[in-house]
């Protein structure tokens, strides 16, 4: 396995190739939802751009030391972190990539199970780059990573930086 490391110029670009892609499907969709952390950033830009409201799905699937974690149990927060009252009727999950796809494929499950009578149709996915070793193919991609490298992305070294390390 290869590593991919992706810088902040790139991560941009990659997000606003994603928007374009959307755009030029022609779908509408009138909620955001971004699976905390990692497409937290990814649902910022496509809510700013889209003019829709982001909602915030608190995941954590990985644990452990280092860099290159393991897979854990996939734990969601109890609730959407929301602005509005209710989810929107045309759902966009996004997240920054869809490495096994269990994430995705098991965020899509618990937001028909939690909010699936305000949805009217599939929810959608989008991610910046999907891995040949997902199982779920995300409806929109910017990268296909045949290999399916480990992607270092440019907010990765927070992950080890304490506030006493800043300058």
């Amino acid at each position: 396995m290869t590593d991919l490391h992706v810088s902040w110029e790139e991560y941009r670009k990659k997000s606003e190739n994603l928007a374009k892609q959307i755009y030029n499907d022609g779908w509408e969709f009138n909620q955001v939802v971004c699976i905390a952390k990692g497409g937290m950033r990814v649902g910022d830009v496509m809510a700013r751009i889209f003019d829709v409201p982001l909602a915030v799905l608190s995941v954590e699937s990985y644990k452990g030391e280092g860099i290159k974690n393991k897979r854990g149990a996939i734990t969601f927060s109890r609730d959407l972190a929301k602005t509005s009252p209710n989810i929107g009727s045309k759902v966009l999950i996004v997240d920054d990539l869809a490495d096994s796809g269990i994430t995705l494929k098991k965020s899509i499950d618990w937001l028909n199970h939690t909010y699936g009578f305000y949805i009217d149709e599939p929810i959608r996915t989008g991610v910046l780059f999907y891995k040949a070793v997902s199982t779920f193919k995300p409806n929109y991609y910017v990268d296909y990573l045949e290999n399916s490298p480990w992607i270092h992305m440019p907010y990765e070294k927070y992950e080890s930086m304490k506030p006493q390390d800043l300058d």
